[in-house]
C-alpha cells in the first residue's frame, strides 16, 4: 500500500464519512495490518486539533489468550473499554483476519467465544453516540487471498482504493434505489433461466459510508468501509423459484457458480456443475427448516470490483443470503413492484 493511499483513506475517513471536529475525542482500534492506516488516522486526527487513543490488538497475543485464559472470561468487556466508549466521540475499527492461521490453532468454537463481546460492543457505542467507521480490509489474510486467488496486498489495496468512492453519489443512488423498497413489496429476481420471486418486509437500510446525526439518533452509528449497500429484509417463507448464482465467497472458501432452488423460503435444493464441497459442509451444519432466504442486497459501489472479497458492494450485484450462506449474482434483473431496480447488472 502506497503512502498517498493510506493518507487518502484516513482524510476520506475522517472528513467525509466522521466529520470530525476539533476538540474531539478519536478511538482508532487495530490490529498489526492495519497500523500504518491506524498511524496516519492518529497524525490527522491531531493535526485537526483531536485528542486520539490507539488500542492496538496483536495476533499472537490474540490466539496466546483464546488459548489461555479462563473459559468464563475469554471474550467478556471490560467496564475500562465501556468507560473508553463513553468518552469517545469518533471511532475507527480496523479489524484482524478472521481467516488465516486462526482456525489452524483455535477452535471455532474459541474463536467465537473470543468475540462473543460483539452485541455489548455495539451496544455501547450506540448507547455513547459514537460516529464510527469498520474497514473491511482488515479482514484480509492468507485464506482469503489464497481463495481469491490474488495477493494479500493486491486485496488490501483494492479495498482501499474502494473507500475513496465519491460518498454523496453513493447515497444518491442509494436512495434512488430504497425508494423503491417497501414493507410488502413483491420482487422478481431474473438470473439467466431462473426466476426468483420474493415479498420484501420492514424498511431498507443504505451503507453509504458515512454517519451523521441522523444516522446516530436511529442507532445506525456504524458505518462499512468501502461503503455502498442497501439491504432489505425478506419475508421469510415467500421466497419461491430458482436463482443462479456467480462464484461467490463464503466462509469455507470460494464456491463455484451455484442453483438454489426454493419453496416457500426455504431451500428446496442447489446444484453445482463443479465439485462444490464447502457448501455441502455448509448446508449440512444447517438444519433443514433453517435454511431460509431472509435477506435481499443491492450493491452501489463503481469502485468495489468483483473478486475482491467485497462482491455484495460492486454496482449492480445483487446478493440473497440469511441462513449462513451469502450468495452474489453479477447478471441479475431485479424488479420491485414492476419497477427495473437492477438490469442484467446495472443500476
Amino acid at each position: 500500500m502506497t503512502d498517498k493511499l493510506i493518507s487518502d483513506v484516513a482524510s476520506k475517513l475522517l472528513d467525509e464519512s466522521l466529520r470530525v471536529k476539533k476538540g474531539e475525542t478519536v478511538t482508532v482500534e487495530t490490529w498489526n495490518t492495519g497500523l500504518p492506516l491506524a498511524t496516519e488516522v492518529v497524525r490527522r486526527a491531531r493535526r485537526r486539533g483531536c485528542a486520539t487513543v490507539v488500542i492496538f490488538e496483536d495476533e499472537e497475543s490474540y490466539v496466546d489468550g483464546v488459548k489461555n485464559m479462563p473459559k468464563d472470561v475469554l471474550g467478556v468487556m471490560g467496564r475500562h473499554e465501556y468507560s473508553l466508549l463513553s468518552g469517545t466521540d469518533a471511532y475507527v475499527f480496523i479489524p484482524g483476519p478472521p481467516l488465516g492461521p486462526y482456525y489452524r490453532r483455535i477452535s471455532r468454537e474459541d474463536y467465537a467465544s473470543s468475540t462473543r463481546y460483539n452485541g455489548s460492543w455495539y451496544d455501547a457505542a450506540e448507547k455513547a453516540k459514537i460516529r464510527g467507521v469498520r474497514l473491511s480490509f482488515g479482514y484480509v489474510g492468507e485464506d482469503l487471498s489464497h481463495y481469491l486467488g490474488r495477493g494479500m496486498g493486491q486485496v488490501a489495496r483494492t479495498q482501499l482504493k474502494a473507500v475513496l468512492v465519491d460518498l454523496k453519489q453513493i447515497r444518491s443512488k442509494g436512495l434512488a434505489v430504497t425508494g423503491k423498497l417497501r414493507d410488502g413489496s413483491r420482487a422478481t429476481l431474473r438470473t439467466g433461466r431462473n426466476e426468483l420471486k420474493l415479498t420484501l418486509k420492514g424498511s431498507p437500510s443504505l451503507e453509504d459510508g458515512m454517519v451523521d446525526e441522523d444516522d446516530v439518533t436511529k442507532g445506525e452509528n456504524m458505518a462499512y468501509l468501502p461503503p455502498g449497500m442497501v439491504a432489505m429484509d425478506v419475508d421469510n417463507a415467500s421466497a419461491t423459484g430458482a436463482i443462479s448464482l456467480s462464484p461467490s465467497l463464503t466462509r469455507l472458501g470460494f464456491a463455484p457458480a451455484l442453483e438454489l432452488e426454493f419453496d416457500k423460503g426455504r431451500l428446496a435444493r442447489w446444484s453445482s456443475a463443479k465439485p462444490a464441497p464447502m457448501i455441502t459442509k455448509i448446508m449440512d451444519s444447517i438444519k433443514e427448516g433453517d435454511r431460509v432466504l431472509s435477506l435481499l442486497t443491492v450493491g452501489l459501489n463503481e469502485k468495489m470490483p468483483y473478486g475482491y472479497g467485497q462482491d455484495r458492494f460492486a454496482a449492480g450485484s445483487v446478493t440473497v443470503g440469511g441462513f449462513g450462506f451469502v450468495g452474489v449474482s453479477r447478471n441479475a434483473v431485479l424488479d420491485v413492484d414492476g419497477a427495473h431496480v437492477v438490469s442484467k447488472g446495472e443500476l
